[in-house]
């Protein structure tokens, strides 16, 4: 006899604590998202250095010149003046500018329109990329051949020099294309003694013997990789610190290609400015420091603004230097080692000599050009060492700090050192109301999409596509508060269209579990059975489309640039967003409407 046994086995079901997970996340990223609905305000931003300036005098000299303000916040030494127009922006700074102590600094800037409740708790709104915000882009050619040339100089220098010391007479040295050069020796044991003598002293040159007195010295294909290398490294950083001077933010100086950078300067709509402050020059100097002040000295402030006094005459100058790089000493300890050319050499052999035990200053200088074309120069102390023992054309710098401070001077002294010209290839410039149309079309373009999604999916799938609308309102929502979350994401005119994309993603997922559940139905199954077998069988299918699509964002995201990389992020998030929204927060919706639905089942 057969015993049967009936037990009620409830399905869609989640347990309490899902929802309150799901919940968590919604809220979150719909705090997330809300200060970009309020958008941004453009700012002049003023840092006092002595006292502030009082608002009110700020306020009469805006109005005096029509500029008209929403407020005008200050706190300590930071004053903010919030503009009506953001094409005043750049005649405010200018304005203050004049107006402030020459010691203030003002700098150009965005802040949020959210209220402040929303901004203590540390969101943002959404980082606008050029296209949407307006400014000016710059592409940069960094020509390698002056750097290349430059090693070759310094390779002949340091041979005529050691064909003097050794009484070779008869050389002759003369160039070989754009980076070698060629050695013509007066016997063959003067050819054998030069040869060893680069491999000694230049390992990163190729040597090959053409006859009995002859050589052909070319820079190796490695050498060259590592010096463009860091030459695009010294650039960028040269660039980033001159936009810093000129207060934009948000700026992006990027390498892009092999030999050129990238700079998008939001907010900037006056590119002969920014051309000056891009194309100023930058010197280097070793100084004798002194232990105080005397006749013939000169102060210098260091990095932290205490006075340093050195010797009037510099030294040496930068233009000796061939080479700086960061490594490790004997003791573990970081270093900078430094090459000079042959004269260079010959200047610090003679001068340490004479000043071992005693203190030497290396001084970083830089020229650029303000608004009205005067050139000014800042001079900075960026490293004090003790000499212990005579230097010559190589020596190196310790008592740096940590690596990445050795690191960071290194590019310092390249900077002075690395002959690479810059010249600008291409410009272009939008204007914020350029920007503010982008934006306004961009989001048409999404509203449009998505209203008709929602409309389509509200008339095919009745019940179940309410359910998918608002799964995908969720998924927009999360999509921007993740976008706004993340640091270092940009909203570009292509990420928009990435959004636009974005849509019929995560409408695909739902569209994909419905028509299982239609087929389940169809089978004579009960609507709750197949709504808990379509999610599971449609799962596969919807896990592999995505990860493939999302291998193709990342793709595009990590050798793309700019607007690529802008559509490819958008891409990339609203794939997880919208399988998140989709499969787990559709599937809550469901359970809340239809979770108490059972079947009977049968034990033997």
């Amino acid at each position: 006899m057969q015993l049967q046994s009936k037990r009620n086995i409830v399905l869609n079901h989640y347990p309490a604590w899902t929802y309150v997970v799901l919940m968590a996340a919604i809220f979150i990223m719909s705090l997330s998202a809300l200060p970009s609905w309020f958008g941004e305000e453009a700012a002049v931003f003023i840092k006092h250095q002595n006292e502030p300036i009082s608002p009110t005098s700020l306020l009469h000299k805006l109005n005096t010149n029509n500029i008209h303000i929403k407020r005008i916040d200050q706190k300590h030494k930071d004053t903010v003046v919030i503009l009506q127009n953001e094409g005043n922006q750049t005649k405010t700074k200018k304005l203050l500018t004049e107006f402030v102590d020459k010691e203030d600094t003002v700098t150009l800037g965005m802040v949020s329109a959210a209220p402040n409740w929303l901004l203590a708790m540390g969101f943002k709104p959404i980082k606008l990329g050029l296209d949407l915000s307006g400014g000016v882009q710059f592409l940069l050619d960094v020509n390698m051949q002056e750097v290349f040339r430059s090693h070759s100089v310094q390779a002949i220098d340091a041979i005529k020099s050691y064909a003097r010391e050794n009484r070779i007479r008869g050389l002759r040295v003369q160039p070989y294309g754009l980076d070698g050069f060629i050695i013509k020796a007066p016997t063959e044991s003067a050819t054998h003694n030069l040869r060893k003598y680069l491999r000694e002293q230049f390992p990163q040159l190729e040597v090959k013997v053409d006859h009995a007195f002859t050589l052909t010295v070319t820079l190796r294909e490695s050498e060259k990789e590592t010096l463009i290398t860091l030459t695009i490294q010294q650039n960028l950083q040269t660039m980033r610190r001159r936009i810093e001077a000129l207060g934009i933010t948000e700026a992006v100086v990027q390498r892009q290609g092999a030999y050129r950078i990238r700079i998008e300067l939001p907010g900037v709509q006056d590119p002969a400015t920014a051309k000056n402050v891009i194309g100023a020059t930058a010197s280097l100097a070793f100084y004798e420091v002194k232990p105080n002040q005397a006749p013939g000295t000169i102060l210098i402030p260091d990095q932290l603004g205490a006075p340093v006094y050195v010797n009037r005459k510099p030294i040496l100058l930068g233009e000796h230097i061939v080479d700086a790089r960061a490594g490790m000493g004997e003791m573990g300890m970081p270093e900078v080692n430094i090459s000079l050319d042959a004269y260079g050499g010959q200047i610090m052999s003679y001068f340490s000599a004479k000043h071992i035990g005693d203190q030497m200053g290396t001084a970083y200088s830089e020229y650029s050009r303000d608004a009205t074309g005067n050139v000014k120069q800042t001079n900075t102390i960026i490293s004090i060492a003790t000499i212990q023992s005579q230097l010559g054309n190589r020596f190196r710098i310790t008592g740096v700090g940590q690596f990445d401070k050795a690191q960071n001077l290194a590019l310092l002294l390249r900077a002075g050192s690395l002959t690479a010209p810059v010249t600008i290839v291409e410009e272009r410039t939008i204007g914020p109301s350029l920007g503010i149309e982008n934006i306004q079309n961009g989001f048409a373009a999404l509203i449009l999409g998505l209203g008709l999604t929602l409309l389509f999916m509200a008339v095919w799938y009745r019940k179940l596509g309410w359910v998918a609308n608002i799964a995908l309102v969720i998924n927009m929502v999360m999509l921007l508060g993740l976008i706004a979350l993340l640091p270092g994401a940009v909203l570009t005119l292509p990420g928009i269209a990435g959004l636009v994309l974005t849509i019929g993603m995560a409408v695909d997922t739902n569209v994909l579990i419905f028509e299982r559940i239609k087929e389940k139905m169809r089978e004579g199954r009960s609507f709750a059975q197949s709504i808990d077998l379509g999610f599971s069988s449609a799962f596969a299918t919807i896990l592999d489309s995505n990860i493939t699509t999302l291998i193709s964002a990342l793709t595009l995201y990590t050798i793309g640039h700019g607007p690529i990389q802008g559509f490819a992020l958008t891409l990339g998030l609203g794939l997880l967003t919208s399988m998140f929204t989709g499969i787990f927060v559709s599937r809550a919706v469901i359970n809340l409407f239809w979770g108490k639905d059972t079947r009977h089942g049968v034990r033997i």
